[in-house]
This record gives C-alpha cells, sequence and structure tokens, in this order.
C-alpha cells in the first residue's frame, strides 16, 4: 500500500490567518519576539557590569590611591648605587625637565630612607617613590608609575623617565 499523499494547496488552507495575510506556522517570529530587546538590555548589563568589574582605585607607587583600570603594567624599578638623596634629586630634575612637579611625599611611617613624588607628565600622572635597600646602605631603588587621566597604564612612559634618571645620575 502506498502512503496517502497530502497535497500543498490542503496544507496552507488550514494555516491560521492573520488580519489579510496569511502565517505559516513555521514562523518563529511571533513566538521569539520578546526576545530581542530583552537580549539587548541582558548585554548592554553584562558589559556594563564588566566596566564597573575592570575599574575601580589602584595604589600608586607613594601609597596614595588612584582611580583606574587596574590591569596592565604600569612602574618600572630601576637600582643604583647612589645615595636615596642623590637619586631623589635627579627625578626631580628630569621631571622638571619634562613636566611639571606637583607634590612630594616623605612618608612618616617609615624612616628617612624613602622619598616619593607626584607629577604631570605629557599630561599623564606620574609617580616616583625612592627608597633605600635595607640590605646595602649605598643601593637604591626608584619605582616610576605613569597613568593616563583616563586611568590605563602608560608603560612606555614610565620607563623612559626611569631611564631618564638614570642618565641625569651619571652627569
Amino acid at each position: 500500500m502506498a502512503p496517502k499523499m497530502v497535497h500543498f494547496a490542503k496544507i496552507i488552507s488550514r494555516t491560521p490567518k492573520v488580519g489579510k495575510q496569511e502565517k505559516s506556522r513555521l514562523d518563529a517570529r511571533r513566538v521569539f519576539s520578546w526576545s530581542y530587546g530583552s537580549m539587548k538590555r541582558l548585554i548592554l548589563a553584562v558589559l556594563a557590569g564588566a566596566a564597573v568589574v575592570a575599574t575601580g582605585c589602584v595604589s600608586t607607587v607613594n601609597g596614595s590611591h588612584s582611580g583606574a583600570i587596574w590591569f596592565g603594567n604600569d612602574q618600572f624599578n630601576g637600582r643604583y648605587n647612589r645615595s636615596v638623596d642623590q637619586v631623589y634629586a635627579a627625578s626631580v630634575r628630569v621631571v622638571n625637565q619634562d613636566g611639571a612637579l606637583i607634590a612630594e611625599y616623605f612618608p612618616h611611617d617609615s624612616t628617612n630612607t624613602v622619598k616619593s613624588l607626584a607629577a604631570s607628565v605629557n599630561n599623564r600622572d606620574v609617580y616616583i617613590r625612592v627608597e633605600g635597600i635595607s640590605t646595602s646602605p649605598e643601593v637604591t631603588q626608584v619605582t616610576v608609575q605613569a597613568r593616563t587621566h583616563h586611568g590605563t597604564s602608560d608603560a612606555i612612559l614610565a620607563h623612559e623617565l626611569e631611564k631618564e634618571i638614570a642618565l641625569a645620575l651619571v652627569r
């Protein structure tokens, strides 16, 4: 026995009519039309949540906090066989040559072997910390941190300033 053949015109005639236009039962837009707007809102909410999580406060090398994006390398270290005062004077000369000195910090909770400053160089926030290494009295470590005003790191400027401080020590 052969299977019974159904004519295509009979299937179309059984589809429900919406207004004057016939709709196929295979048309899924009507069923899932609610999800387009809510999916857009969901994606926007996830992106906004990710932006909030990615930004926040970061610690600067001088002990203060700054609003910034926390990922990314933004500081460079250098060690020199000079005293803390010599390295600090060289860092002040470099900052005054390239930008403007904003503030100097002398932390009261540590000894005189720690000095730091905040500056603005090329419209970037720059923080420099100079500290004596406890293992050797004549070895000093300088840490340079640079960030844009939007909070992203500027590793190129930080590395450049650290090398300029090294060159200022030689002069």
